[in-house]
Formats: C-alpha cells, structure tokens, sequence
C-alpha cells in the first residue's frame, strides 16, 4: 500500500501563491458553468453560466500577469495553467453543443477542438521531460475559443425571458435579434478557434514528432540487443 507523504509536503509542493490560486479559482469554476445549468432554469443560469466563464477567463490573463510582476512563477503554476484552462474550455463546449440541440455548425468545430486538446495533452504526457514551449498562435487559439464560448453563451443570457412577463414587443424584437447577432458572430469564431487549434496541434505534433522517433529508436535497439 502507498504510503502518503505528509501534508507539509504536499502544500511545498503545490506552491499557493496568489497565481496559483487564481488557477485553482479557474479550474474549480470551470464545472460551475456546467451546474448552473442543472439547478437554474434558462435565461438564468445562461447569465449566471457566462458571468462564472468570464469571470474565469480573467484570472487566465491575471494570474500570469501577476506570477511575473510578484516574481511567482512557479513549476505547479506551469503544470495547472493550461490544466485549468482545458477544463474551462471543454466543460463549457461540452455544454454550449447541448443547449445548440447537437447542430452540426457547433459540433464539428467543438468535436475538432476537443480532439486536439486530448492528442496533444497526451503528446505532452508521451514526451515527458521534453518541454513543448507554447506558442503565440496557441495563446491566440485559446483567447479566440473563450471568446467564442462567451459569446456564444450570451446569445442565450440575451434572449428575451418569456416567464419574466409582458414585455414591450419593440423590445423583445431588439433582444432577440441581438440575441441572433451574438449567436452568429460567435459562431463565425469557434469555427476560426478550431481552425487556430488544427494548426497549432499540427505545429506541436511536428515538434514532437523528432523526440517520438528518438524513443523508438531507443525502444528498437533494446529489443535487438534482447534478441542477441
């Protein structure tokens, strides 16, 4: 049976500094998003689902900002990072392609992101000590998928709420076709998102792909050399 270390190790180790915590703030958020829309009924919990998101996607922007104005950038800040910013990402996409009734404009490019973000974490886990740097293009694929998400979550906090009561036809005609409006433009940038995702995942894969050979070399000639 694995004997734990003490609990002393365990918080040296994971380093809580203000950023890392902002990280761990984000990571806890991200299956709020999808809970609001378990306990709320709609439009509520799409504006209380889109005020956790964004709200979130600060900290992604502050807790870098902050790990290097306080000199705080640390190895578990490194490794829950791009954790974090998964989770938000895929448990929101997840959500957005149920409230959409699985149309296929939403599903194909959700579908390609999610494959990306699951193929190229376990490139990096293969890999192991081989650090694969991000990239701007990889930074700009996540800004373009959160703001996508955003959008495409305010399209349903925008819509006019029947239950609320009698409202002003003019009104209700500018809310829903705003609520349209939103729709559309987020959309039009999942679908640049997960464009920025094949590239970038293909940009990685290229990258890896000379350590990928080294370790096969490595893996053939201990099985000759067992052979002989």
């Amino acid at each position: 049976m694995a004997v734990l270390p003490p609990r002393d190790d365990w918080a040296e180790g994971m380093n809580f500094t203000i950023p890392n915590l902002l990280s761990i703030i984000r990571l806890l958020a991200a299956p709020c998003v999808a809970m609001s829309f378990v306990l709320l009924e709609r439009p509520l919990a799409d504006q209380i689902a889109i005020l956790i998101f964004v709200g979130a996607a600060l900290t992604d922007y502050l807790d870098g900002w902050l790990a290097r104005i306080l000199r705080q950038e640390s190895a578990f800040g490194r490794m829950l990072d791009p954790i974090a910013d998964k989770a938000m990402v895929m448990i929101a996409l997840t959500m957005i392609i149920t409230l959409y009734d699985l149309d296929w404009p939403v599903v194909v490019p959700t579908v390609l992101i999610i494959l990306r973000e699951v193929l190229i974490s376990g490139l990096r886990e293969f890999l192991g000590d081989v650090k694969l740097e991000v990239t701007r293009m990889a930074k700009w694929k996540t800004t373009l998928q959160m703001l996508a998400i955003c959008l495409l979550l305010l399209q349903g906090a925008a819509a006019p709420d029947a239950a609320a009561g009698p409202m002003n036809p003019i009104v209700a005609k500018v809310l829903a076709g705003a609520a349209v409006g939103v729709g559309a433009v987020g959309l039009l940038l999942l679908w640049i998102a997960a464009w920025f995702t094949i590239v970038t995942g293909w940009d990685y894969f290229r990258k890896g792909l000379p350590y990928i050979r080294e370790k096969e070399g490595a893996v053939t000639t201990v099985a000759a050399e067992a052979e002989d």
